[in-house]
């Protein structure tokens, strides 16, 4: 059995002489929410359209839980859940009702599971008022209850918070996680928003103009975005010496170069340098570094443009 809920190969759609995706190789491992992050047109959309069957790929392969032949993503696709361009609610049905017409439409037996997966979202107490009358976020939360019938395994999600108010962001950001903890779903979700993802995802794909720049774990995401003193010394090793007996800490690199990389003391570096002068050390370079997580998305794609 794959450990990938989702794996593309090489994966490209051409709609008449524009390449909307250009060999995009995705691997999303099972329990990963998955940020794919990119500007709006990047080709987000298209790969979701791809992957659930709305349209078909000019060249590349994937697979969908180990399966890759036609007939067996038919069936892989059975264990999906989706809200793409919106959420499609009967404006005039009650939350239970709009989900009792999915059901029908899905074929999936039995009544319990409306009750089941309306207090999944905190929607079991909306009685008899009307989908047209739910705020932004409520409807949000229905499409994600629609999604959820017949219990999916893999979440496939494109700007689920667009145009939501920063409550209705967060409602769907605490629901999301209690999916992916409580529940163990995969859950890919595609936005132009880092700063929101950031606060959700266990890894991302960044994708721009079609191609998948970098695919990297929210670990790997936060180390290069950490913010560090940049240190350059006369005597980098006495440098180090007094750094960790005086300031009492082991969070630094010397790099091979001899400049110094502190991760601690960054709000109070006048301490830093104090100290060091204090010691004899010359200090020849000396500055804050580092990136916050929408700085290095645009630097990422800066590069890609001015490239």
């Amino acid at each position: 059995m794959s450990e990938y809920v989702l794996t593309t190969n090489q994966l490209s759609k051409k709609y008449q002489n524009k390449l909307a995706l250009d060999n995009v190789s995705v691997r999303i491992k099972k329990g990963a929410i998955y940020g794919f992050i990119g500007q709006n047109g990047a080709g987000k959309s298209t790969l979701i359209r791809l992957i659930t069957g709305l349209a078909y790929p000019t060249t590349g392969t994937f697979e969908l839980f180990g399966e890759n032949s036609e007939r067996e993503l038919i069936e892989a696709r059975k264990r999906i859940g989706t809200i793409i361009e919106g959420p499609a609610l009967y404006p005039q049905m009650t939350a239970a009702e709009n989900l009792e017409a999915h059901r029908l439409l899905k074929g999936i037996p039995g009544k319990d599971c409306i009750e089941k997966t309306l207090k999944i979202v905190g929607l079991h107490e909306t009685g008899k008022k009307k989908a047209k009358n739910f705020s932004l976020g409520m409807k949000q939360r229905l499409g994600l209850a629609i999604a959820l019938l017949g219990d999916p395994e893999f979440l496939v999600l494109d700007e689920p918070v667009n145009g939501l108010d920063p409550m209705g962001v967060v409602e769907i950001r605490e629901l999301l996680k209690k999916l992916n903890r409580e529940y163990g779903i995969t859950i890919l979700i595609s936005s132009h928003i880092l700063s929101e993802l950031h606060l959700l995802a266990t890894d991302y794909g960044i994708i721009h103009n079609g191609e998948l720049l970098e695919q990297l774990s929210a670990k790997e995401l936060q180390e290069k975005c950490q913010q560090y003193l940049h240190i350059k010394v006369d005597n980098p090793n006495k440098a180090a010496t007094i750094i960790e007996n005086r300031l009492s800490t082991q969070e630094f690199e010397v790099m091979p170069g001899g400049t110094i990389k502190l991760f601690a003391y960054v709000n109070v570096p006048g301490k830093v340098s104090r100290i060091l002068s204090q010691e004899g050390l010359v200090i020849e370079e000396f500055m804050p570094m580092g990136e916050d997580l929408e700085t290095y998305f645009s630097n990422r794609i800066g590069g890609v443009q001015h490239g």
